[in-house]
Order: structure tokens, then sequence, then C-alpha cells
């Protein structure tokens, strides 16, 4: 009789299990450019020596043209060997002897020559750079860049190193917030905040950042201002406005806000008279916020009938009758209506083709939504200063793009001096 005998199976190496993804795709054309590149990197830099020198390597003299006979030239410093460099690139980790050269000046002494091509301790190509921060942009954090990245460099890219390309970005971000806005011909502004967390002193902690953006006088809107404030108060957003004024803002001629106390208190200081609007989707979820949740559906549907109204007067006549019948269903809601005044409504003052673009601060919460899409997979942010620049760099890089404001082409048409009846 045979017996058979069932052994379990040994687990095998990692290595012989693992399957690796796109191990097989082998690319000649990419394959052949990678090994020509250090011969080209090679020579491209003794060909900036060479022209610089005026003249090649070993060479002493050079002919000129006007004659057979080789006469001196002009020899402006000698060759004294090569150091050895790294250089990160879109095409890998490569290995050059960088030329060495010293130059004379013009009192008798020398200097060392620097490369114009790759600059004294550049360890990466400007679009390696690019490429790494736009990972880190598109909403990938520090660590999984690595991962993200690692058939293209080599693994050569750590999380230290996309910190280190990061905060590059900062003196950028530095220039751009202090910049001047004389010239900014800024007619309209959108003031919004959001919160996000950060660490601070190693823990997490929530703080807000307030945003300020422009309309120009040919409808294109621009973002002026992010701060990082510790809340919303009438003094935050007062340093936000009292910043911008210094750096040469002009008084706006029409503003939009979320409804903030805050807000409204500090523009109260700085711009009064200016007139404002109160954005109508913040003010349709206080008025949610004032009934249960089963009345919310007929809410909306008498708000939006008010405020999507085709007519100022008909946005009037809508207003009369939500505040009449809620006055009676649930007070509540009527009382959070009346609470925000002619403010709601200033958008009926401006020609029908603006009403869309002013009646919201959507075009910063827009910006809200995505910045948080791509801060989701860090949880907590490392700084305060970071979250501001984040948010800066996103436009800054051009991965979000803002389009004009519409009805733009009558915006300098002048507002109807008349506010909307208040009358219930």
């Amino acid at each position: 009789m045979t017996s058979h005998s069932t052994m379990p199976n040994q687990p095998q190496s990692e290595t012989e299990t693992a399957v690796q993804l796109f191990g097989n795709w082998f690319d000649p054309i990419e394959a052949g450019l990678r090994d020509r590149i250090h011969e080209f990197l090679q020579a491209m830099l003794e060909a900036e020596l060479d022209e610089v020198l005026d003249r090649s390597r070993y060479a002493r003299r050079v002919k000129r043209s006007t004659g057979a006979s080789e006469e001196a030239a002009g020899v402006t410093g000698h060759r004294h060997g090569h150091r050895s460099r790294t250089l990160l690139g879109t095409f890998g980790r490569v290995k050059i002897a960088m030329p060495r050269a010293r130059l004379d000046t013009s009192d008798g002494k020398t200097t060392e020559w620097k490369s114009q091509a790759l600059r004294a301790y550049q360890r990466r190509t400007e679009t390696a750079e690019a490429l790494i921060a736009g990972c880190y942009l598109s909403g990938t954090n520090t660590r999984r860049v690595r991962r993200a990245l690692r058939a293209l460099f080599g693994g050569a890219v750590g999380k230290d190193t996309v910190s280190r390309v990061w905060r590059k970005v900062k003196s950028d971000w530095e220039a751009w917030d202090a910049r001047s806005l004389v010239d900014e011909p800024i007619v309209r502004l959108i003031l919004d905040g959001t919160v996000v967390r950060v660490r601070l002193d190693r823990e997490a902690t929530s703080i807000s950042l307030l945003v300020v953006m422009g309309v120009r006088t040919d409808g294109q809107k621009v973002l002026l201002a992010i701060k990082s404030m510790g809340g919303e108060s009438t003094e935050a957003w007062r340093a936000v406005l009292d910043d911008l004024i210094r750096r040469g803002l002009r008084r706006p001629q029409f503003l939009i806000v979320d409804g903030a106390p805050g807000l409204e208190n500090a523009i109260a200081a700085v711009w009064a008279g200016v007139p404002v609007q109160r954005c109508t989707v913040h003010k349709h979820r206080n008025l949610l916020a004032h009934a249960p949740e089963r009345l919310h559906e007929e809410i909306s549907a008498d708000y939006n009938d008010m405020i999507y109204a085709a007519t100022r007067e008909e946005v009037e006549r809508q207003r009369k009758a939500l505040i009449r019948k809620w006055r009676l269903k649930h007070r509540a809601v009527a009382d959070s209506l009346q609470e925000a005044g002619d403010r709601l409504f200033t958008f009926t003052r401006l020609p029908l083709g603006q009403w869309r673009s002013a009646r919201t601060t959507n075009a910063i919460e827009r910006l809200h939504e995505e910045f948080k899409r791509r801060i989701k997979t860090q949880t907590v942010l490392p700084s305060a200063d970071t979250a501001a620049m984040l948010f800066w760099a996103l436009l800054a890089s051009g991965q979000i793009n803002m389009r004009k404001v519409d009805g733009w082409h009558t915006l300098a048409t002048k507002l109807i001096d008349q506010p909307i009846d208040l009358a219930a």
C-alpha cells in the first residue's frame, strides 16, 4: 500500500513572491537617453568653461582668423582639475566631474570660476524640484512622494528631500506676501476664512486662514492675501485689512463677506460706507440651523425661490412671503432672515448679469474645498506658515486657475442707490 503525505508549502522569500509592477516594461529609448546623460552633461560643462577661457582644454594659444601664425589670445585664467559632483534630475542620479578653473581679475588676483549651468551646491535640476513640489501640491504627503517618484529618481528622493525642496518655495512666498498693491486695479473684494489643523508646540491645533480675493476692473479674480490667525475675530481681520492698505490697496467699490461679526466690525472701522453683500449660501446654512431637519427641504425651497428670483421686484415679493409664512410656522427662521437686513440683497442693486458672482463667497469657498482636498492625506500641517504658503502655492503653481467673474463687462456700472424694501 502506498501512502501519500502532504506537506505544507514552505514560505518563499519576499523577493521570490513579490510581483514587480511594470518590472518587465523595459524602454530602450529611456535607457538609451539615460546612458548618454553623463556624457552630455560633462561635454556641456567643459564647453562652458572653454568659452569662458577662450580656448579648449590643454590649449595654450589659438589661431586668429586673419593670420596663419599662432598668436597669443586673451587668456583669462587657467584650469586646475575637477571636482566630483552628484546631480539629480528627471533622468535619475548622475555623477559628473565638475571642471575647475581660476579666472584672472582686474586687480591682479584670481577667483574661482562658477558655472552658470550648474550652480554651486546645486544637487537637483529645476525641473526635478518642480516635479517634487508638484507632487506635494497634488495632495501627496512627504513620505508618499518618495514612493510615487521612486521609478523616476531611482529611490533618490526621500521625505527630507521633499521638505528641503518645499522650503525653497518660502522665498517666493515671502516676496508675494509683501508685494505692493498700488498698481492693482481692484474694484471688488471677496473675504472669507477657513479652519485648518496645524502643529504648534508639538500639538495639533486649529487655526484660521483668512483669505482675501480681489476682482480687477477687467473681471479677473486675483488672490491678494492669506494670513494664518488664531480665529476670525475683529482684531484678526483688522490686521489683514490694515496690511492690505499699508501695501497700497485702494478703497474697494463692493465687498462680499461671509457674515462673520469680526469681519463686519473690521470693515466698518476701515471702509465705512462701502456696499457689502452678505453671502447667501452662509445665510442659507444659518436658516437651516434654526429649524429641525424635517423642515429643511421646505425652508430651502422657499429661500431659493427668493434668492434666485429673476427680478428685483420678485426678490422683494418672495422675501415678504417667506417672512410671513415662517413667522407663523417657525419664528426662529424668520428672525434669522431679518437679522441679515438689506446686506443679504445688496446684489439686487447691481446689473442682473452680475448677480450670480456677487451673491456668494463661492469663489473662495471653492479654493477652500480644493485646498482641504489636497491636504487630506497630511491630517496635520507642520506649521501655520506652511498652511498659508501651501494655499498660495496651489494658485502660484497653476494647479488651480481662476476665471473672470460673471457679468464683468458691467463692473463699471454704479449701484442703484435704493436698497431693497425690508417691509414684511
